[in-house]
């Protein structure tokens, strides 16, 4: 079926304007002031007066297995669902395993993606876990980016982190080398996504890896840069610095009583206000990772990471924050899809595949549409992972 949506406002994610836009297949064919609806094809027309139409979410840090069991195996979290995904707007994921590399596994990993890909969403996933040496599928972080289509990295590496293997430097920089070197062999983007806990290192393993190698600051992508202030302005010295990468995890609570997180969209606010290339700010969700919570190095509790909260922190930049739609879309839209290679990802243009997203006036979802086909329609859930109700 051919799906034409009418007189609706184009965030590509840059402001457009007010365009008809023709998808056939799961691609986007034809942009135009006014397209006719003909008669010749079936085709189904959807009524965009007054609302937006915003390029389908990618989430870069996802764990699409669970992850957790830092208070024992009854906390690991659950798997993630299809529509644990979708509701949030989210087209493409990338699945990565966390803490736990031993029970989670990787090829549980790539079991799961390809089940995500059949459900009808774009799916990725990294090598590795936080555990150094490395665990892989193949024995080599260069061999399973090379030899499995959907291997775009490693990750997530933990440092700075009383759960993380603490990686030496020299460590650090093999990984993030192999990891450059898979990327450029299989024409991936060889992205390392690395876990920063609140040690008092903070990015100073990265600092020397960018020192001491030949490697791109593109190559690193560290994440839960809004934890607490002090890793804010570390994250944007950082930043200004390297013309490095920040990613900042929207699932990070501020109102959690003694908390130290600072939300996604107030960190973004401070990263701008500080000169952060709007281009090299990231978001991700940690969806279906458990959030745990310790008090001098004891587990005293647990919350679980929602995919949902990536689509809530754009909202929250734009009414909370004041930063232009336009802008608050690249995080999770442009800005994701140019570091993580993801072709015809990421933006609204002809050619580019139909995972599209069509938003109210108010910032709600209204429709999500994954490869041409509709999932979710004027908020009701239209399309269900294998084994949900």
């Amino acid at each position: 079926m051919m799906l034409l949506i009418q007189n609706i406002h184009v965030f590509n994610p840059e402001y457009q304007g007010v365009k008809d836009v023709l998808i056939t297949g799961n691609t986007i064919h034809k942009i135009a002031d006014s397209l006719p609806v003909t008669a010749a094809y079936e085709m189904k027309v959807i009524d965009g007066t007054g609302k937006f139409l915003i390029p389908g979410l990618i989430d870069s840090h996802v764990h699409i297995l669970g992850g957790g069991g830092e208070g024992g195996p009854k906390t690991r979290t659950p798997e993630i669902t299809l529509t644990d995904i979708t509701t949030g707007g989210v087209t493409t994921v990338c699945g990565l395993l966390g803490t736990d590399g031993t029970t989670r596994t990787m090829t549980n990993l790539v079991a799961k993606a390809k089940g995500l890909q059949d459900e009808g969403i774009s799916t990725f996933i990294y090598t590795g876990s936080y555990q150094v040496p490395v665990r892989t599928l193949t024995g080599s972080i260069m061999d399973d980016i090379i030899l499995l289509d959907s291997v775009i990295g490693t990750g997530e590496i933990a440092i700075s982190d009383h759960r993380s293997s603490s990686p030496a430097n020299e460590e650090l920089m093999r990984i993030v080398s192999d990891t450059r070197v898979g990327g450029i062999l299989s024409a991936k983007a060889g992205v390392v996504n690395i876990h920063v806990g609140d040690g008092r290192d903070m990015l100073n393993p990265l600092r020397y890896v960018l020192d001491h190698s030949e490697v791109r600051p593109e190559n690193m992508c560290p994440t839960h840069i809004n934890r607490n202030s002090q890793l804010l302005y570390d994250g944007i010295e950082y930043a200004n610095t390297y013309n490095g990468y920040i990613d900042f995890t929207t699932s990070m609570d501020p109102t959690i009583p003694d908390s130290n997180d600072i939300s996604a969209s107030h960190a973004m606010k401070v990263a701008l206000d500080h000169g952060v290339d709007e281009t090299h700010i990231t978001f991700s969700s940690d969806g279906q990772g458990s959030l745990p919570l310790f008090k001098d190095g004891k587990f005293i509790g647990l919350g679980v990471g929602k995919v949902t909260s990536l689509f809530d922190e754009v909202r929250n930049c734009v009414l909370n924050e004041n930063i232009p739609l336009s802008t608050a879309l690249m995080p999770v839209t442009s800005n994701l899809a140019t570091l993580l290679k993801l072709t015809g990802k990421g933006r609204i243009q002809e050619g580019y595949d139909s995972d599209l997203v069509i938003i109210n006036e108010d910032l709600s979802i209204n429709t999500v549409i994954c490869k041409g086909k509709i999932m979710i329609e004027h908020g009701k859930v239209i399309v269900k992972g294998t084994f949900e109700k």
